[in-house]
């Protein structure tokens, strides 16, 4: 019982620190006491519970003795899957809701997306066992978002195979891929016990990933990717801007204060080690700041100053990452926003959504010619790809030299998002599989 324990306790640091590099110190502290306040109330299921005898260890699983009632009274198994016997679809998710961006982009966005199909959509945190256990009650289908294996993601797993349920996983970073983490850059930046953490958690995502039927992915890099892994049918349904985005992002634009003769350079790092991407284009960067005296560098999110030079402080704004409505109004004091990526196998699987969030406020971005960034901004239209490292410094110059254009550019990027970006089933959106799949 004692390694069960430790197993646990080390469990939840790994989250602690997961969150803490993605949402920052706020964040964690608060989904931290969220945990201890539901743990309180005798709402925080835990693989500590013991059973009542104390030596079965089937207390480890809350569903278990509904199960062995159902399986006493012969009413174990589901004889016809229930979207057959319904007439209808709903569709229950289940993930790893921890990472605010990760919970809005890949859980929360689905809602307005399925249901525009006329599809039931409700979701819960993995250890919301009460909740996840009552959803799939009512579900056609199962979504499972982010989850690794462990023996409440396999309980609960368990459940819907009881249910004779369809499952389809979901996930937006290669977190299954031990060769796509030793190239990544980013790594570096953390410490080795965390580092070896990701590691050894890679085969516990492609365990849950290759017990599925299907499985579901963010961009076309990704998926390509994934069938190096499985020989599951991989889809793919990229982050979209759903109308929350869009009314935030108008709302943040209409706030902006009046703009002054600075030219504002932003980087969005919503987690640590994003240093590494920056020193990508560091040398452009820094001649555009040093040559041009009204530009200034805004910084969002997580990022030591130590990896700037000191002559350039003063000229950095710098701004916590806080909630997403707080990030866009900082976002649209922007006149455009960089996106620098190592060109590495990690992250040639990331998604656009930054340049999504940038065209909310109708800010331009320039982008590196990595991942899904290219096919999100159209380059000479609502933005600029950079291909090559003297790319990063023609292009921001040329838009410090005009600030008009690089206001037409952030306005052709927000009409861009409202005619192309948002949430629909076009091609370009979801592979068309997925839909079939769930319909």
């Amino acid at each position: 019982m004692a390694a069960v324990a430790l197993a646990h306790v080390f469990g939840l640091i790994r989250r602690f620190f997961q969150v803490l590099r993605h949402a920052g110190w706020r964040a964690a502290l608060v989904q931290t006491s969220g945990y201890l306040n539901r743990l309180s109330r005798g709402l925080g299921y835990t693989s500590l519970r013991r059973s009542r005898s104390g030596s079965d260890f089937t207390g480890r699983y809350p569903l278990m003795g509904i199960w062995r009632l159902l399986a006493q009274e012969n009413a174990f198994h589901v004889l016809t899957s229930p979207s057959i016997t319904n007439g209808r679809r709903a569709i229950a998710l289940i993930g790893d809701l921890n990472l605010p961006q990760c919970r809005k982009y890949r859980v929360e966005q689905l809602a307005e997306l399925w249901r525009d199909q006329d599809i039931a959509f409700d979701y819960a945190h993995f250890e919301d066992v009460p909740r996840a256990g009552r959803i799939l009650q009512q579900a056609t289908h199962v979504m499972e978002y982010r989850l690794q294996s462990n023996e409440t993601t396999e309980m609960l797993r368990y459940e819907a195979r009881r249910l004779r349920l369809p499952i389809l996983y979901d996930i937006d970073d290669p977190l299954f891929s031990i060769s796509a983490y030793e190239t990544y850059g980013n790594m570096q930046a953390l410490a080795p016990a965390l580092r070896n953490r990701f590691l050894a958690d890679a085969p516990k995502y492609l365990s849950m990933m290759n017990g599925a039927d299907a499985l579901c992915v963010s961009t076309p890099g990704l998926q390509c990717h994934a069938q190096l892994f499985t020989n599951r049918p991989v889809f793919f349904r990229r982050n979209f801007a759903d109308a929350q985005t869009l009314e935030t992002g108008r709302a943040a634009m209409d706030a902006a204060v009046e703009k002054d003769d600075l030219f504002r350079i932003a980087f969005a790092s919503g987690s640590q080690g994003h240093e590494a991407d920056l020193a990508t284009i560091l040398e452009p960067l820094i001649h555009v700041l040093q040559t041009c005296p009204n530009t200034r560098l805004l910084i969002i999110g997580h990022f030591n100053l130590k990896h700037l030079p000191g002559e350039l402080y003063n000229r950095i704004e710098k701004y916590a990452l806080v909630d997403y409505s707080r990030y866009l109004h900082v976002l649209a004091r922007a006149d455009c926003v960089v996106m620098p990526l190592s060109d590495d196998l990690f992250n040639a699987c990331k998604s656009g959504v930054r340049a999504l969030d940038a065209a909310a406020v109708g800010v331009p971005a320039v982008v590196a010619a990595v991942g899904d960034l290219p096919n999100v901004v159209a380059h000479g239209q609502t933005g600029f790809v950079a291909e090559k490292p003297q790319d990063w410094f023609a292009f921001l110059e040329q838009l410090v030299r005009d600030p008009a254009h690089s206001q037409r550019l952030g306005q052709a990027a927000r009409l861009a998002l409202e005619r192309r970006w948002r949430g629909t089933t076009q091609p370009h959106i979801a592979s068309p599989e997925l839909l079939a799949w769930v319909a």
